[in-house]
C-alpha cells in the first residue's frame, strides 16, 4: 500500500510555463519534503496545462498535468502525460482521449467547483475529493456511485505547506506511474483525510477565496 497526494502544483498560483522556471524543480523538492514529513509516499505534479519532465526530481514524484477543458479541470496522471495543452480548447471527451493515448488516468478534479465534467459522457477513470473542499465528500461519494467511478484524493496544493490535506491510498506493490494508473482504473484506491488546526484554518481561507472568485 502507498499513500500519495495526486494533485499538487510546483508553481505559485497559475503561472505559465514561461514564468518562474527557477522554482519549478525547487517547488517540487519542497513539496516532497513536506509530503514525507506527513507520512506520504509520494506526490503527483499536475501543473495547469503543462508538464515539464525536469520537475520529476525523485522516484516518489509522479508525472501529471491538469488540463483546463471547456467544462472544467481534468487531472491526468501517468507515465507520459501531455507536455502542453491550450486552456479551454479541449472538450472533456477529447481531453480524456488524450490522457488515455498517453497511458494516463483521467480524473475529474474538484467536481463541485467551477466544473460540469460530470455532465459529459466521457470515459473518466476516477473522481476527486479535493483538499480545498473536504466537506464535499458525501456529495462526491454520491456522484461516484451514480457514474461508477473510483474516488481519489488530492490536496490541490499550490504551496508546499498545503500538501497532504487529502491524499490517495493505493493498493499497489511498487510506486510507479504505471502501477498508479492501473490501481486507479481497477478501483484499488481510497481517499485519506488529515485534519488539524492548520488544516481547518486553510479550509476557512479557501472558502473565502473561492467565494470571491465566484467558484462556490
Amino acid at each position: 500500500m502507498f499513500d500519495c497526494d495526486l494533485h499538487t502544483h510546483s508553481r505559485f498560483f497559475h503561472l505559465s510555463p514561461a514564468v518562474g522556471t527557477a522554482y519549478d524543480p525547487f517547488g517540487v523538492r519542497l513539496s516532497l519534503r513536506v509530503a514525507h514529513r506527513r507520512g506520504l509516499d509520494g506526490i503527483a505534479i499536475t501543473n495547469h496545462d503543462f508538464f515539464r519532465p525536469e520537475t520529476i526530481t525523485a522516484d516518489t514524484c509522479l508525472p501529471g498535468i491538469e488540463i483546463s477543458t471547456t467544462a472544467g479541470h481534468l487531472l491526468v496522471v501517468g507515465p507520459d502525460p501531455p507536455t502542453l495543452t491550450e486552456p479551454g480548447e479541449l472538450d472533456p471527451l477529447a481531453a480524456v482521449e488524450l490522457a488515455h493515448d498517453h497511458g494516463c488516468a483521467a480524473i475529474i478534479a474538484h467536481p463541485l467547483r467551477n466544473s460540469t465534467l460530470v455532465d459529459y459522457d466521457a470515459p473518466y477513470d476516477a473522481i476527486e475529493v479535493n483538499g480545498k473542499h473536504p466537506e464535499h465528500r458525501r456529495q462526491i461519494e454520491s456522484l461516484a456511485r451514480e457514474h461508477g467511478l473510483p474516488i481519489v484524493g488530492g490536496s490541490d496544493a499550490h504551496f508546499p505547506f498545503e500538501v497532504g490535506r487529502v491524499s490517495t491510498r493505493l493498493d499497489i506493490d511498487a510506486l510507479t506511474p504505471t502501477a498508479v494508473v492501473e490501481a486507479i482504473r481497477d478501483g484499488r484506491v481510497e481517499p485519506t483525510f488529515r485534519d488539524g488546526r492548520v488544516q481547518r484554518g486553510l479550509h476557512r481561507l479557501y472558502r473565502v477565496i473561492h467565494r470571491g472568485k465566484g467558484h462556490l
